[in-house]
């Protein structure tokens, strides 16, 4: 619906499974002095020398995780690796190396690879990474993407889910809710395009929020402010899955509960005015709505006057004793206990 038509397409056949992964990836950059050899031999080697290798993987399914009737394939192939530069990100690490699997149907030509190459080449320039192997196969329906990311960092700066205190401050960087209502209007655009073909949807009111959703940015920056800061983050985790169920994973992992003021939680204007527009709670939205990748994290109450003012950073909460449970504490000052309602890759969509 909203991606560009090519009317050159290659049946990948023409090619076979090494043709076309030579093609794919012969112009992919090399930058990190830890790749010692990435694509071409049987596997990659890397030498991190005395740092901690920090290693994770997700996987999107189309269908479940995206949708083509809007997503150009550049743009998926750039999402792709930011969300997996995301989790390494919020272990306080250096990302360094990505592996990248697909499996895709016939339907997908040469054409439709080449742009979604040049997202994930666009990605691995922006944020200094080298693609040091993966896999291509065949799948009996729709694509599917698995990637690997690898990172670094001296075993004193890592940072887990579980290092939070009591009292600390809980801090989130950016603003939340974004990306889900980017998907509300690309949803709704959709379905009048269902009814009506001809028609041509202006996005431009919700640029950023659409971008929010088929663009986003992981926050490398954040880290490296911190660092610049001098101050190193207790606990921290990516805000993928919404608000609040990143919190309970904090309060799970430390052993804590969480005090979160609804009146400190850090909004775009245009995420309120289309939330007024969709008749949404903007605070149900930033709580459950997921795929912001921004990061969440505590700090000593110590380090508070080092981050005040930041415009990339608010404070939003703060940890309290396990028995106190996590709640949000409303503009009305009343509390409500936080619940996942986050997304769910094994719900029902039906």
């Amino acid at each position: 619906m909203l991606e560009a038509k090519n009317p050159q397409k290659t049946d990948l056949e023409n090619l076979g499974e090494f043709g076309l992964i030579d093609h794919l990836t012969k112009d992919l950059p090399q930058s990190q002095a830890s790749t010692k050899c990435g694509i071409g031999d049987d596997a990659a080697v890397l030498d991190h020398k005395d740092l901690q290798t920090v290693l994770t993987t997700d996987m999107l399914v189309e269908g479940v995780h995206f949708d083509l009737a809007y997503m150009p394939l550049q743009h998926l192939g750039y999402k792709a690796v930011v969300v997996n530069l995301s989790d390494v990100y919020a272990m306080n690490a250096t990302a360094t190396q990505i592996t990248i699997s697909l499996a895709i149907s016939n339907r997908f030509s040469l054409e439709a690879l080449e742009a979604f190459y040049a997202g994930v080449r666009h990605a691995a320039t922006t944020y200094g990474v080298d693609v040091v192997g993966g896999d291509t196969t065949s799948s009996t329906k729709g694509m599917i993407i698995s990637i690997t990311a690898l990172g670094t960092a001296p075993a004193k700066d890592l940072c887990y889910r579980s290092g939070a205190k009591e009292n600390d401050l809980l801090v989130v960087s950016g603003d939340l809710g974004g990306a889900y209502m980017g998907l509300q209007v690309l949803e709704r655009e959709k379905a009048v395009y269902a009814v009506n073909p001809q028609s041509q949807p202006d996005l431009e009111p919700y640029h950023y929020i659409v971008q929010r959703q088929l663009k986003p940015e992981a926050r490398k920056d954040i880290p490296e402010l911190l660092a610049a800061l001098k101050v190193k983050p207790t606990a921290m985790i990516d805000i993928s899955d919404g608000l609040s169920s990143e919190i309970l994973h904090l309060c799970k992992a430390s052993g804590l509960g969480c005090d979160l003021y609804e009146d400190k939680i850090p909004l775009d204007p245009t995420v309120i005015s289309s939330c007024e527009e969709f008749n949404l709670d903007s605070t149900t939205v930033a709580l459950s709505g997921g795929e912001d990748y921004e990061l969440l994290f505590t700090i000593a109450q110590s380090d508070f006057d080092k981050i005040k003012g930041n415009p990339n950073l608010t404070v939003i909460g703060h940890m309290t004793q396990a028995s106190a449970g996590a709640h949000l504490v409303t503009r009305a000052n009343t509390k409500i206990a936080l619940q996942a309602q986050g997304w769910n890759a094994f719900e029902d969509k039906k």
